[in-house]
């Protein structure tokens, strides 16, 4: 594992950057993998291939694995909360919406976990920043929908799939604060036993649910390679490196540039056309997790602490860091 030796080492800023990066192509991949591949399919492989990239991480650091049964238990539902669900319910959108869309849905992820929160954890209350976040984040939301345009079934229901998706997310997170996180389980074998057990998941629904021919070429293989290893994989330990060396809130910040990887991937290697409304309800979305977070200041309000859990994936602590998309 690639460990920083100061704060402010060039290669925390580099992991940053990689993390950014790999978040917001993971949606470009989807793509590309579609092209060959079922959405089932692509989760199957991007599953196996994560999980073995995390597995081998945890060997190489002789990492113990929990052997506590209620812990298995509890991670089993964050597999399917925080990677066979939401994975799928992406894969899928993705038959029908652009890469880029798909990544501006993703960034709505803080949002869902904050109401999430709001609901489910009493010591979250809702300040006035919080609350402003929110409505501010769900315009911008209403904005990307664009409503006002009108729209196809097919893409409606993508649309609603995304952000169903977002909605596993936000539980998988506060599932995991509730219950894993009092463990104070390493970070690296949450991870992979997260993934690890998803991908169980995955391979045992596989002949029931992945029997749909298969068109491989080099574009599908190495996106779904890159999707496990890099997405599920690298990432995770991108992620532990910059939130010890950063802290938890500005490594957040990386909610706000996977959508604009996302979207910019989409442009140049898909040939993806935009509307007005997409960047613009991105950018408000920004604003209202920047709100919420307290990085805006509204009047009368208090610094909010953040959750920790951005959309492509910051984590409850920093020791129970979960991998996603």
């Amino acid at each position: 594992m690639l460990q920083a030796r100061a704060e402010g080492s060039p290669l925390v800023l580099g992991q940053f950057v990689l993390l950014a990066l790999a978040w917001g192509a993971s949606f470009l991949f989807i793509k590309i993998g579609l092209e060959g591949l079922s959405p089932t399919q692509v989760v199957l492989g991007r599953m196996v291939t994560g999980a073995a990239a995390l597995l081998l991480m945890t060997a190489v650091t002789r990492q113990r694995l929990p052997r506590d049964a209620a812990a298995w238990g509890h991670l089993a539902a964050v597999a399917v909360l925080l990677c066979v669900a939401p994975f799928l319910l992406f894969a899928w959108a993705e038959l029908h919406l652009s890469s880029g869309l798909a990544s501006i849905h993703n960034a709505t992820t803080p949002l869902m976990t904050m109401m999430v929160a709001l609901v489910a954890l009493p010591g979250e209350r809702p300040d006035r920043a919080k609350l402003t976040g929110l409505l501010v984040g769900f315009a911008g939301v209403v904005v990307v929908l664009a409503p006002w345009r009108g729209l196809a079934g097919g893409s409606r229901a993508a649309q609603a799939a995304c952000l169903l998706a977002t909605l596993c997310y936000g539980l998988a997170f506060v599932y995991l604060r509730r219950f894993i996180s009092p463990r104070a389980l390493p970070a690296l074998a949450v991870a992979t036993m997260q993934v690890g057990l998803g991908a169980m998941i995955m391979l045992l629904a596989a002949p029931f649910t992945a029997t749909s021919p298969v068109a491989l070429s080099w574009p599908v293989v190495l996106s779904v390679l890159a999707l496990g290893v890099a997405g599920s994989g690298l990432a995770y330990v991108w992620n532990t490196n910059v939130v010890a060396h950063w802290g938890a809130t500005n490594a957040s910040t990386v909610t706000y540039l996977t959508p604009v990887v996302g979207v910019a991937l989409g442009i140049t290697v898909l040939g993806e056309r935009i509307t007005w409304s997409e960047p613009v309800g991105a950018m408000i979305v920004v604003v209202g997790i920047a709100i919420s977070q307290g990085r805006i200041r509204t009047r009368r309000s208090t610094p909010a602490h953040p959750l920790n859990t951005p959309g492509q994936g910051q984590r409850p602590d920093r020791r129970s860091v979960p991998a996603q998309s």
